[in-house]
C-alpha cells in the first residue's frame, strides 16, 4: 500500500471514512471534501493527531458531477482516495415520489460511479477504497431502493477491479453488515453487525496486500449472503431491513 502522496477522503463526515482515514494518514497530507465546513474541524484534529502532516477542505457535492474531476486534480498528487459518501434517504417516501428515489440512485450509485471512474482515471498509483452493503446482495422490500444502489455500485466495483489488475492502482471493496454509527442511529442493530473502526481495520489490513479484493465484514458474513440466495421469495419478501 503506497504511503506517499495525499489522502483524499470524499465524504469527511463519514464515519467509516474517518476511520479509514486516520489509520493511513501518518506523515501525509489530506483533503477533506464534503458539502460545507461544519463538524469538519473535529474530522481535522482528530487526523491531525493520528500523524497526519496537514489536512485542509474543500467544498464538494456528490450530485455535481461535473465538479469530481477538478476535485481530485486539485487535491493534489492522490495515492489514497476513500469513497465515503452516501445516504441511507427515505424507503416510505421513496415509494411515493420518484424525487426521493432518484436521489438515492443519483448520491448512491451515479454520483459514485463518477467519482470512481475519475479516480481510476486521474490516479497514478496506490489504493481507492469503496463501500458496497450486504444491503446489495438481494434487494429487500424494506429497503430495495437503497439496496439497489449497493448493487449496482457493487457490480462497477468488480468491473473496475479487472480493468485495474496490472496498473498499481489497486481498488478495496467493503461489504459490510449493518454499520452501527451516525448512518444508522436510531435504528435497531441487525445480526452481525460492525462498527467503524472494525471496518476500517479490515479494507486497511486488505490494502495492504497489494492487491484488488473483496471483503466481506465481519467474514462470516458470507455464509449468510450464500443462505439469503437461497430463501424462497414468499419468505424473503417479509424479511426487515
Amino acid at each position: 500500500m503506497g504511503k506517499q502522496g495525499t489522502v483524499l477522503l470524499l465524504g469527511a463526515r463519514s464515519d467509516i471514512g474517518g476511520e479509514v482515514a486516520k489509520r493511513v494518514c501518518r506523515g501525509r497530507e489530506v483533503v477533506l471534501a464534503a458539502r460545507g465546513s461544519a463538524g469538519l474541524d473535529v474530522v481535522e484534529k482528530q487526523l491531525r493527531d493520528a500523524g497526519a502532516t496537514h489536512v485542509r477542505a474543500v467544498d464538494f457535492d456528490a450530485t455535481d458531477q461535473d465538479s469530481h474531476r477538478r476535485i481530485v486534480q486539485e487535491a493534489g498528487e492522490v495515492t489514497t482516495a476513500i469513497v465515503a459518501f452516501g445516504i441511507l434517504g427515505d424507503q416510505e417516501l421513496a415509494e411515493r415520489d420518484e424525487r426521493e428515489a432518484v436521489r438515492i440512485a443519483t448520491v448512491d450509485y451515479l454520483a459514485q460511479a463518477s467519482m470512481l471512474t475519475v479516480l481510476a482515471d486521474e490516479m497514478p498509483r496506490g489504493e481507492i477504497y469503496a463501500f458496497s452493503s450486504i444491503a446489495g446482495w438481494r434487494a429487500r422490500r424494506a429497503n430495495y431502493v437503497y439496496g439497489s444502489t449497493k448493487a449496482g455500485l457493487d457490480a462497477f466495483c468488480q468491473g473496475l477491479m479487472d480493468r485495474l489488475h496490472g496498473t498499481g492502482l489497486n481498488l478495496i471493496l467493503a461489504r459490510p453488515g449493518f454499520v452501527i454509527g451516525a448512518m444508522t442511529e436510531g435504528m435497531k442493530p441487525a445480526v452481525m453487525s460492525v462498527t467503524p473502526d472494525v471496518v476500517a481495520d479490515t479494507v486497511v489490513d486488505a490494502a495492504g496486500k497489494g492487491r484488488s479484493t473483496t471483503v466481506w465484514i465481519p467474514r462470516r458474513l458470507a455464509v449468510l449472503a450464500a443462505v439469503m440466495r437461497l430463501v424462497p421469495r414468499p419468505i424473503w419478501r417479509h424479511m426487515p431491513r
